[in-house]
């Protein structure tokens, strides 16, 4: 029986990719009951991209367990007329196709809400609902490029940028997106109505960016004093056998980094008695600390950090995290038979609630695989529907 915080909930989410889709994942592992509608044929990408068994794809399932799945053909009058029905009923919807296509299906806000004025609606773009790029394609690198994030990834060595290995602006999108619905279904809670929630990835990645990557562009006048960006010096440390990091900004740290590496005395040196000095002698505290480094093995190191309260970690991969002794503790990862796509291991919800718990929801499901509960309970012939192709 669900017990999460957004039990009762029911969310229409008509997005792919995944800005969207993991929007209504995190809202369906919170109790919500999360409707994925998709179109005949392909319906969204992530079904056909990446690893895969059975035609459910690695990506797709860690994007959209816990939904159920309606086909339906919004270009024939009969699907509008089920999804019209669908959202009388609804509290969330959410959809992330480019600017004006939802008006021209007959599903804008305006129309939306003349159906149920109690409904939040999510709006997902690229760059915006209007404006000089509000039209363009995207994905999560053209955005990174755009909002200056990859910029944080340059290297000073050759100047070159470089592009996050991951969908960061796709998911932080998502990450506010499901925050901004559980405040609007809050204020609505409250004596409010519904209402329309624009969001683009833009917004939302420039909005990640910012507190700390900009803490140098962020003070805008001539007397300010200015310093490199806390994460700036993040880079892993090479050792004998692997890699680690660690992060040093007070005395103490420093001198209890100096100490793990074996060398104590290290922290008296005048070179580098302050950040601003050793920022200053960068290029021979650097060396001093590799040759120090490529003499230990990083169990070695971090065993001396935890002695002298460094913080600091051990670099995994995504083979090895799942081995972390904090992960196994923390009973991050769960283990469950897919029933097409097998074992299948998946980060469970981050936040644990201890009124309402949750757990992951269900599996993502195969295409279509709850279109004839839906259509029925909504009051259709499911089987007159899917003779006429509006359903499948």
């Amino acid at each position: 029986m669900t017990t999460g915080p957004l039990t009762g909930i029911k969310v229409i989410d008509l997005s792919t990719m995944i800005s969207g889709p993991l929007a209504g994942m995190m809202l369906a592992d919170q109790g919500a009951e999360v409707i994925k509608v998709e179109s005949p044929g392909m319906g969204d990408m992530m079904r056909h991209i990446g690893t895969q068994k059975n035609g459910m794809t690695g990506i797709y399932a860690l994007h959209n367990r816990g939904k159920k799945s309606l086909v339906v053909d919004l270009k024939h009058e009969t699907g509008k007329e089920v999804l019209r029905t669908l959202i009388k009923e609804s509290d969330v919807l959410i959809q992330n196709f480019r600017p004006g296509a939802m008006e021209r299906l007959g599903f804008g806000y305006e129309e939306v809400a003349a159906l149920n004025p109690h409904l939040v609606y999510v709006s997902i773009a690229g760059f915006g609902e209007d404006g000089p790029n509000s039209g363009r394609r995207v994905y999560d690198n053209v955005i990174q490029a755009t909002s200056g994030l990859a910029s944080v990834q340059t290297d000073k060595a050759t100047g070159k940028p470089s592009i996050y290995r991951t969908l960061i602006c796709d998911k932080v999108t998502a990450y506010t997106a499901s925050q901004a619905i559980t405040a609007a279904l809050f204020a609505r809670e409250r004596g409010g109505s519904g209402q329309h929630i624009t969001l683009s990835m833009l917004d939302a990645a420039i909005a990640f960016t910012w507190p700390d990557c900009a803490m140098d562009e962020a003070l805008l006048d001539d007397d300010v004093v200015r310093l490199p960006t806390i994460a700036s010096s993040y880079k892993a440390i090479e050792f004998s056998d692997g890699y680690a990091v660690a992060t040093v900004l007070s005395e103490s740290e420093f001198r209890g980094y100096c100490a793990a590496l074996g060398k104590p005395e290290l922290a008296d040196d005048p070179r580098f008695a302050t950040v601003q000095l050793r920022g200053k002698n960068d290029v021979e505290y650097r060396e001093i600390i590799r040759e120090l480094t490529s003499k230990m093995t990083v169990a070695e190191f971090l065993e001396a950090s935890v002695k002298y309260e460094v913080p600091a970690g051990g670099l995994n991969d995504l083979k090895t995290v799942t081995e972390e002794p904090q992960v196994i503790h923390n009973k991050t990862f769960v283990l469950r038979d897919h029933p097409v796509a097998g074992t299948i291991r998946e980060a469970r919800p981050a936040p644990r609630f201890s009124a309402t718990p949750i757990e992951p929801g269900n599996h993502a499901p195969v295409m279509g695989a709850d279109t004839d509960e839906i259509v029925t309970a909504l009051g259709f012939d499911s089987t007159s529907l899917r003779e006429q192709g509006i359903v499948k």
